[in-house]
């Protein structure tokens, strides 16, 4: 059985070795803080997709259909 040991009381190496299994990877995730964004904000972006949307089908044809004839 092992006797426990401080940690500022072990060697450099052996605090580096603890430090280093205490550390962990991120494994292909961002670590950057990710917000979502305000539902009820203004988005011009999105406004201006819908403006587009609503032309494109507001006649009730598929633009699809409107290229055919």
């Amino acid at each position: 059985m092992d006797r426990f040991v401080p940690l500022d009381k072990k060697s450099k190496k052996e605090q580096k070795k603890f430090h280093a299994r205490q550390r962990k990877t991120w494994e292909g995730i961002s670590p950057v803080t990710r917000t979502v964004p305000n539902g009820k904000a203004y988005n011009r972006k999105k406004q201006k997709a819908n403006e587009r949307r609503s032309r494109d089908f507001g006649n009730g044809k598929s633009a699809f259909l409107l290229f055919l004839k």
